[in-house]
């Protein structure tokens, strides 16, 4: 007679929870999506919270996909993506980024680009590996190195320096175990860039030291007075890299889910044995979409850039006229205020500036190390919304030295 814990009605007796894998019981939920939650479910609410552009993805765009469907280009393409696509994005990066990757096998579609990251450090990581991870940054890296058996290791990057990882910093946090250092520059969440003469000696610790890179490049288009120089681009680095990107961010195409890798052949070889036992393939109208915005749609993504550009110096303006120190983001599309002087931590603040003046921001300490005391502050949002979110804000901080004054 087989004997279980199962009662007459079903119930195990027990809770779920203890079901789950440890480490996921131990993960803790986005910190980010939480200050979404929250603005979605009031009125009034001012959302600077989720890094998405206010933009539609452009007619043409989306018109490509509609012919696509309306052929009954609804099936599985290859597992790598389309071939088109493939040879697009190889022609894009050679002429925009003056890196060459080919197509057949150095280049593969994924489901967005946090799909590639994943496929990135679950090919690469045994278990027990140190992953280098330079902080504040996105808040996906740590939780998908844990799950993929690895030690994440936060490298922490500071205001003061204009948040740039450093080589010292790097060789400070490397030991015997270190195998990957995952890159974001343009920054989420800082806006922080690097130059070439940044990227030299950070090349040379990852060469001395053996590592592979993760490099994600996804905010690439929207840099501010500089061109982007991508990590593989620098001597000796390309074969080393794994780049990552996508069209989300600069094409305004959060919802297609589309994203790229592209690496050594032998590098995305083994990312893509994962990827199709997974996922199969990207889906295929938006990679339909995808090539048609790497064809076509350069100038809409260009004028893109210049209104985040616009609004970009109108929300540091503000933000220092409110009384808050801010460094001058010059890439991605965030504002990282200080707001150490108010006394309040940075969930604190958060928390008040939703409750009190109905404005969504995400707390700098979901980031990482070096996130405490700061604000993250997306201005994808209109110019209306911006002013009067800068107004909300000054009069936030106003009420907070009164109340210190009192």
């Amino acid at each position: 007679m087989i004997t279980n814990n199962t009662q007459p009605n079903g119930d195990t007796g027990k809770s779920m929870n203890s079901y789950l894998a440890p480490l996921v019981r131990e993960i803790q939920p986005s910190g980010i999506r939480k200050f979404f939650d929250l603005a979605a479910g009031s009125k009034d609410i001012i959302s600077l919270g989720v890094g998405e552009p206010d933009f539609k993805t452009p007619w043409h765009v989306r018109e490509a996909c509609v012919y696509s469907l309306e052929k009954g280009f609804t099936g599985y393409t290859s597992n790598a993506g389309m071939p088109e696509l493939r040879e697009g994005i190889a022609n894009y990066l050679h002429n925009r980024f003056a890196v060459d990757y080919d197509p057949a096998n150095e280049i593969i579609a994924t489901v967005g680009g946090s799909e590639a990251i994943d496929l990135a450090l679950r090919a690469l990581i045994s278990p027990g590996d140190e992953i280098l991870i330079p902080e504040p940054c996105y808040i996906s890296y740590s939780p998908i190195t844990a799950i993929g058996g690895g030690i994440p290791v936060g490298i922490e990057t500071f205001g003061e320096h204009n948040f740039k990882l450093t080589a010292e910093g790097l060789e400070a946090k490397i030991t015997p175990r270190s195998k990957v250092l995952i890159l974001c520059y343009p920054s989420n969440p800082t806006g922080a860039i690097m130059t070439r003469e940044d990227w030299e000696p950070i090349a040379k610790v990852v060469e001395k030291h053996d590592l592979i890179v993760i490099s994600d490049e996804i905010y690439a288009e929207l840099t501010y007075g500089s061109n982007h120089v991508s990590f593989p681009s620098l001597p000796g680095m390309k074969d080393r890299t794994i780049l990552v990107s996508g069209f989300s961010k600069a094409f305004a195409m959060t919802g297609w889910r589309m994203g790229y890798a592209c690496g050594h052949p032998e590098l995305i070889s083994a990312m893509l044995k994962i990827h199709q036992y997974t996922v199969m393939c990207a889906p295929s109208m938006g990679q339909v979409a995808a090539l048609e915005a790497l064809t076509n749609g350069l100038e809409e993504k260009d004028r893109m850039t210049d209104s985040y550009n616009q609004r970009r110096r109108l929300i540091v303006k503000g933000l220092r006229d409110a009384g808050l120190e801010c460094h001058e983001p010059q890439g991605a599309f965030y504002a990282f205020p200080s707001i150490r002087h108010t006394g309040l931590s940075s969930d604190e603040f958060a928390q008040r500036l939703l409750r009190e003046s109905k404005v969504a921001a995400v707390p700098g300490s979901v980031f990482g190390l070096g996130g405490e005391g700061y604000l993250r502050c997306s201005y994808a949002t209109s110019v209306s919304q911006l002013n009067e979110a800068i107004e909300r804000i000054g009069a936030f901080v106003t009420k907070l030295e009164r109340e210190r004054t009192e």
